[in-house]
């Protein structure tokens, strides 16, 4: 395994606010919400206006998709990925940190700091705690949005951490890679619903392994230590020097997954970015697994 100096993938309120204050945020520094909420619930863009880390953008995760796709959460193209981020100011060169309003502490970051990485670009950060301990620990906030200058973003697709439906399907036979889906117990088993969801049983690819994303959280929101998450990984017989698959249901929460190997030194764990919502719709019945209803998925 080559050793490489990895970029840090989180930074504390406490750096995050100090850099504020000294003026920072700029071509340099840029700063992202990237707050989602599921339909009736909380408006992400509406509670960016209200208040958020002075100097920020908001990301929005709706717009920086591919709209054609009939799934739910994929990738744009380089193009338009680059296109996107360019409008919020962000260059080659920009240090960016995104975080979220999640009451979990992050929710949604992580898929955005993947996304930077899957396109190329490596000084990206989470804010660690995210917005719910922002305001915890008192640090400012605004209303103003931010108008950022544009600027030139070149994109370039990282294969290596993107995973496609051919792909986990020729695994299945392979197994070259380990699977590790990260949504709840009872979605991953089947016995309880995917939430807001149309034609959509729950259930789990076969062959894969079941880390829900919110035990690698604290209590506060944060993230657990590296330690914490080795021995995650080791609990649940995952081995960090092979090669990893991480999915879901949208290609969000796997991103997690993501996050929590690569503060334990492995940057390049792979992101099935359809995950459940098209393996469902695409894969054969036999490699489809659930306990609901006592029938495969």
């Amino acid at each position: 395994m080559v050793h490489q100096v990895l970029y840090r993938a989180l930074v504390s309120s406490k750096w995050l606010a100090e850099s504020v204050r000294a003026g920072k945020v700029g071509p340099g520094l840029r700063v992202l919400d990237a707050s989602w909420y599921s339909p009736g619930t909380r408006e992400a863009r509406k509670e960016y206006l209200e208040r958020h880390v002075p100097g920020a953008s908001f990301f929005d995760i709706e717009e920086c998709r591919d709209t054609a796709s009939p799934y739910e959460m994929m990738l744009p193209s380089e193009e338009g990925f680059a296109d996107y981020v360019g409008r919020l100011g962000i260059s080659n060169d920009t240090h960016v940190v995104v975080y979220d309003g999640d009451n979990l502490g992050t929710f949604y970051a992580p898929r955005v700091w993947w996304m930077f990485r899957v396109f190329g670009h490596r000084t990206v950060s989470v804010l660690n705690g995210g917005f719910r301990n922002w305001l915890k620990e008192g640090h400012p906030v605004t209303s103003e949005p931010s108008r950022p200058e544009p600027a030139i973003f070149k994109a370039t697709l990282d294969r290596s951490l993107l995973k496609t439906y051919e792909q986990v399907l020729e695994n299945l036979q392979s197994k070259r890679f380990q699977l590790v889906d990260s949504r709840s117990q009872g979605r991953y088993l089947g016995t309880e619903p995917e939430p807001d969801a149309v034609g959509l049983e729950s259930g789990h690819i076969r062959g894969s392994v079941n880390m829900p994303f919110m035990h690698f959280l604290t209590e506060d929101g944060f993230e657990k230590s590296p330690e914490e998450l080795r021995a995650m990984f080791q609990a649940k017989k995952v081995d960090l020097s092979q090669p990893l698959i991480a999915t879901c249901r949208k290609g969000v929460t796997a991103c997690h997954i993501a996050l929590a190997a690569y503060l334990c030194g492995k940057p390049d764990v792979a992101v099935y970015d359809g995950s459940w919502c098209e393996w469902f719709r695409r894969a054969p019945p036999e490699t489809r697994v659930s306990q609901g209803k006592d029938r495969k998925a």
